[in-house]
This record gives C-alpha cells, sequence and structure tokens, in this order.
C-alpha cells in the first residue's frame, strides 16, 4: 500500500497535472496548425506550384502497370513508383516551426507574467570580528 500512496502523490503534484494539461492543450494545437497549413498554406503555395504541396515529391522509380496477354493472363506484376514525398515532409516541417513558435511565446508571455521574485533580504551577519574581541576586551577589563 505504500507505494499506492507514493504514486498517489506523486500523480496529485501540481507539476504533473499541469503537464498533463499542457500535453492535451498543445495536441489539439497541433491539429489546428495542421489544418491550417493544410487548408490554407499548402493551397496557396499550389497555386504558384499548380499542385498541392504535399504533393511535390522526386520520383526515383516511376514503376509500371499490371501487364495482361490478350486472355487476361498477367504477363508482368505492377511495380509501385518510389518517390521521396519531400513536400509532405516540407509541410509537417512547417506545422512543427509554427507549433514551436507558438509555444515559445505562450512560454515568454508566462514567465513575464510570473510576479518579479523579490531577492531574500541577506541575513543579519551578526556582530563583527572585531566587535567580539573588543568586547572581550571590555569584559576582562572588569
Amino acid at each position: 500500500m505504500g507505494m499506492l500512496k507514493e504514486f498517489k502523490a506523486f500523480a496529485m503534484k501540481g507539476n504533473l497535472v499541469d503537464i498533463a494539461v499542457g500535453f492535451v492543450m498543445g495536441s489539439a494545437f497541433a491539429k489546428v496548425v495542421s489544418s491550417f497549413t493544410g487548408g490554407i498554406v499548402s493551397p496557396l503555395i499550389g497555386l504558384v506550384a499548380e499542385t498541392d504541396m504535399k504533393a511535390f515529391k522526386w520520383v526515383v522509380s516511376a514503376g509500371s502497370p499490371e501487364v495482361k496477354d490478350e486472355t487476361g493472363k498477367v504477363i508482368s506484376e505492377a511495380v509501385p513508383e518510389v518517390a521521396v514525398l519531400w513536400g509532405e515532409f516540407l509541410t509537417y516541417t512547417l506545422d512543427f516551426i509554427i507549433v514551436a513558435f507558438v509555444m515559445f511565446m505562450v512560454i515568454k508571455g508566462v514567465n513575464r507574467m510570473k510576479k518579479k521574485e523579490e531577492p531574500a533580504p541577506a541575513p543579519d551577519p551578526g556582530p563583527s570580528e572585531k566587535d567580539l574581541l573588543t568586547e572581550i576586551r571590555d569584559l576582562l577589563k572588569k
């Protein structure tokens, strides 16, 4: 039972709950950004390039269709296209940059809003060594 109590105390700490809330919000925000890049940015770039940004690719091997003879018997199997999908990579990289920038701005705003902690006053150093020696001397004179 001790481990269960310890886990409950760990799970209910404020920082862990804050992280969980942040994770859920970040996940939802990532979907919003993906929708933004996929629905707004990619089509605008597509207007210039005359294709969707995700469709940008470098074809390594064009592949070939399935070939059949006149009886319908398959002579050669279809070979799929081999391509590097750099447009899709670019889209996801843009998503990441937008999310990272917004998270940076949020953290910067939160840090600015935090109350500036005043430095703790220095502890009273007490009497100096010279003062103590003077006091001892005066006590010994009596």
